[in-house]
């Protein structure tokens, strides 16, 4: 029996089962989205594709922003992991992973694996561009957040800077890099339109 397809068919359905009403940008097809660039990114870079995809499929549920605390969320993951008897070495490996891959305010230490390597920079690819710009507004509105104020901090504009605009040169692996450059590029534009819409006194 392949037990790795059986392992990928059963994340699917999990992840589904929890994430499937998420209305913070951290759905079902967010999970897709990152899920299918890690594996393309897996292979360019000669990575684990077994490992990258089943850490990505996985890594959202585990999410402080979805739980009450990390903790918390990490016990979910390893307790899916220890129920569906994923191999011991691989499950460690996952768990790495999303532990150590969020952004946090840019301060977490450098993935120590190529595979944490193409996870984090298929997570961050989708923060950027079009689609993170639609996610970076959903999430606002999930928080309460307004679109855009001159003087508070957090607002949906305001995480452009303290965030998205920062990926870019955050990424880990080369193929991540050139795909990054365009959708930075992206928000570039998409933040010098908004400006000359939200005041007429811009030129």
């Amino acid at each position: 029996m392949d037990f790795t397809s059986e392992w990928i068919r059963q994340a699917e359905k999990y992840v589904q089962q929890e994430l499937g009403a998420d209305a913070s940008g951290h759905d079902w097809q967010h999970i897709e989205r990152v899920r299918k660039w890690a594996v393309k990114i897996a292979e360019r870079e000669n990575a684990d594709v077994f490992v990258c995809e089943l850490a990505a499929l996985l890594h959202d549920v585990a999410d402080v922003k979805l739980n009450p605390s990390k903790e918390g969320g990490l016990r979910k993951v390893s307790g899916w992991l220890e129920a569906n008897r994923v191999d011991i070495a691989i499950g460690q490996h996952v768990m790495e992973i999303i532990s150590t891959m969020s952004y946090n305010g840019g301060q977490n230490p450098p993935m120590r694996t190529l595979e944490g390597k193409v996870v984090q920079d298929a997570d961050r690819l989708d923060a950027l561009g079009a689609i993170g710009i639609a996610r970076t507004f959903a999430y606002s509105g999930w928080k309460g957040r307004l679109i855009h104020h001159p003087d508070q901090a957090e607002t949906a504009i305001a995480h452009f800077y303290d965030k998205l605009l920062r990926l870019k040169d955050l990424m880990n692996t080369s193929y991540a890099k050139e795909l990054a450059e365009s959708r930075h590029a992206f928000m570039e534009a998409y933040l010098e339109q908004f400006y000359r819409e939200w005041d007429p006194n811009v030129s």
